[in-house]
């Protein structure tokens, strides 16, 4: 695995390359822009430039660029649901500009109206993002929930849903976050439960469109539907089930991206418990 944390954009992108060498990162995941605004602001051209030489420098992995909080492609509110298709249409092609492949976005929250009408509405936002956006390469990467309220994507068969009806599915993939599976109902805190777990989102989204792993641990107990990370090892779901995660072959591959409670000193901290847990 590819290990990670969320880094802060602080002073100017070209800051989160140094920021992510600093803490001991091999990957990083940034916000591209305010993640609480709707506001776009054009990414200046000094700063891309010298986010590009600092990648370079440090010889940091570009990660993952995460959409805004305020995204919902489910929402019934015609405002949100536009400005959240414009958003993450622009987050795209920012992504690419930086060169960083995915852009990671929580699914969206049905607000009453049913998981079926959420699910359709998310599949044909997406289709008009991927029209709208100018981005080529760039891919979205459905992460799963801890189903919170009306949130879709606490099931492996929301994702699946999702991809399996867009128009473009050779650009969605997926990022699993360890602390909402483990709220949703999904335990890895044993060799069982792990590999029951590991293979259900093979057999129904395909391990190969996992592309990024958030790995926190969870402050609430199992099948909770309560999101609220844990630095690793400190919470319910525990050591051993993160020794499953970057011991597994099948992940070698997979941006492992910390996003636990804590300054950058915090992710320095986890990401070495993450290293010593390597065999």
């Amino acid at each position: 695995m590819i290990l990670g944390a969320h880094v802060s954009i602080a002073g100017g992108v070209s800051n989160a390359p140094l920021r992510a060498k600093q803490i001991g990162c091999d990957t990083m995941q940034i916000f591209s822009k305010n993640q609480m605004q709707w506001r776009i602001p054009p990414l200046d051209k000094r700063e891309v430039e010298k986010f590009h030489s600092n990648i370079e420098a440090t010889k940091i992995i570009p990660g993952t660029v995460h959409s805004s909080y305020l995204v919902n492609l489910a929402s019934p509110d015609d405002a949100t649901h536009q400005k959240s298709i414009l958003d993450l249409s622009k987050e795209l092609e920012r992504a690419e500009v930086l060169g960083i492949p995915y852009v990671v976005f929580h699914p969206g929250a049905h607000k009453g109206k049913g998981e079926k009408y959420a699910l359709d509405k998310i599949v044909d936002s997406i289709d008009k993002i991927f029209g709208l956006s100018q981005a080529k390469t760039t891919m979205l990467l459905l992460e799963t929930t801890a189903g919170e309220g009306t949130n879709i994507g606490y099931k492996f068969e929301h994702l699946a849903y999702i991809i399996q009806h867009s128009g473009i599915p050779k650009r969605i993939g997926i990022c699993v976050d360890t602390c909402h599976i483990f709220a949703a109902g999904y335990d890895i805190r044993d060799r069982s439960a792990y590999n029951e777990t590991i293979n259900a989102i093979e057999e129904i989204i395909g391990l190969n469109r996992l592309k990024a792993i958030h790995l926190n641990d969870s402050e609430r107990r199992l099948a909770s539907r309560v999101d609220r990370h844990a630095e690793i090892g400190a919470g319910e779901i525990g050591l051993k089930a993160f020794e499953f995660f970057v011991n597994d072959e099948r992940l070698k591959e997979t941006l492992g991206i910390l996003e636990v409670p804590g300054d950058e000193s915090g992710y320095k901290k986890n990401l070495q418990i993450l290293r010593s847990l390597i065999k």
